[in-house]
């Protein structure tokens, strides 16, 4: 295949990102083309990483999360980029955010097991804005009276937290207490800075 179909296929990838307000896996992106034109994996993988290093000094980057390749801006000019925008980066409660760490590193795991953890009552309010985050889900129930709900985390989550899995989380042993790991994973929440031609926002 030559450089120049290479590029235009390169050139198609970043604009279904720009587009997608989304990942995109590789799969995804094979299907934009039509059957006889798709390029193989490899080609397409090869394309990504040609549009990897096109955005070498600029402001964004083709960033690989959870669910795909997605393009967003570099977090070290996030903070320029949020001047755009009038409304502020929402701030989670300490109370979600223990909530939500201790889904992540605990999971599968039910309410009544975080509120021992915890020591305090979860509020419905915490676990309905995970769901309708979908950061988290219900996954089963535990085998126990009452069949509580047994909740895990979810792709999503990693695509908001900028990680590909969950053994990217920060180690327990590196954070002093469940609030600290919740501004952890806050800070790192670069996945709500993506394009998204759709709503002419960032994320």
């Amino acid at each position: 295949m030559n450089e120049e179909h290479l590029a235009r296929i390169q050139a198609i990838v970043e604009a279904a990102m720009l587009a997608a307000g989304k990942p995109l896996s590789i799969e995804q992106l094979r299907g934009l083309f039509t059957e006889d034109e798709r390029p193989a994996r490899q080609v397409m993988e090869h394309a990504l990483s040609m549009l990897e290093k096109s955005c070498d000094g600029r402001g964004f980057e083709l960033k690989k999360v959870a669910s795909g390749y997605r393009l967003q801006v570099r977090q070290e000019f996030a903070p320029w980029v949020r001047r755009l925008f009038e409304e502020k980066p929402q701030r989670y409660s300490r109370a979600l955010l223990e909530t939500l760490a201790l889904i992540a590193y605990r999971q599968p795991i039910t309410r009544g097991e975080i509120e021992e953890i915890r020591g305090v009552t979860v509020s419905s309010n915490i676990i309905r804005t995970l769901a309708e985050r979908e950061w988290v889900r219900v996954v089963g129930h535990r085998d126990v009276p009452g069949r509580p709900a047994m909740y895990a985390t979810t792709r999503q989550f990693l695509d908001y937290f900028n990680l590909t899995g969950l053994d990217q989380l920060p180690p327990l042993s590196e954070i002093r207490d469940l609030e600290e790991i919740g501004r952890e994973m806050e800070k790192n929440m670069q996945g709500e800075i993506e394009f998204d031609s759709s709503d002419k926002t960032l994320h």
